[in-house]
């Protein structure tokens, strides 16, 4: 027996180029949690890595961040991490076990996966996809095709993040 209802169409993506070291990305958390809970899953919303050269542990971040998604835990290491980019800054890779720790992950496989850079390619192709659609700076918004920089400035961003967003569903209605 088949299904013929409809499918439901994907939910439109923004992709968030962002760097767990950059006190912007932090600033910017308060208006991905309120993209969040106005959407929930009909907006699927991706952190993509930008690590900026300007940080030291910005890089290994990403790879211990990606590893928190592995263990199913993302989003909250993501927003654990940049509520500490100072300190971060001052301890280094210690401060991302600890996080890991902190939130009930495995910090060791965290740890272990800083070593053996098994999350590397997955960071490096979200920094050469950004390179190439003209990301220099986070964060960086993608939506809809088109791309926002809240490097500059965050005013008004999430309004029209929420435009795109609107727009994009109401064109699945149709």
């Amino acid at each position: 027996m088949s299904d013929s209802s409809p499918a439901r169409p994907a939910a439109p993506v923004l992709d968030v180029w962002c760097e767990l070291q950059c006190s912007d990305c932090r600033t910017a958390l308060d208006d991905l949690r309120a993209l969040r809970a106005r959407y929930g899953d009909r907006l699927d919303i991706r952190l993509r890595h930008f690590p900026l050269e300007k940080h030291k542990q910005a890089f290994a971040a990403a790879q211990a961040a990606e590893e928190a998604w592995e263990q199913g835990r993302g989003w909250e290491y993501a927003e654990a991490v940049l509520g500490r980019v100072e300190e971060l800054e001052r301890r280094g890779e210690a401060v991302l076990v600890d996080v890991a720790r902190e939130l009930g992950l495995d910090a060791e496989e965290v740890d272990t996966a800083l070593i053996d850079g098994r999350h590397i390619l997955v960071v490096d192709a979200d920094q050469a996809e950004g390179k190439a659609i003209g990301v220099t700076g986070t964060p960086t918004y993608v939506i809809g095709g088109e791309r926002l920089d809240g490097g500059r400035s965050q005013e008004g961003l999430r309004e029209r993040i929420e435009e795109i967003t609107d727009r994009l569903l109401a064109g699945q209605d149709a």
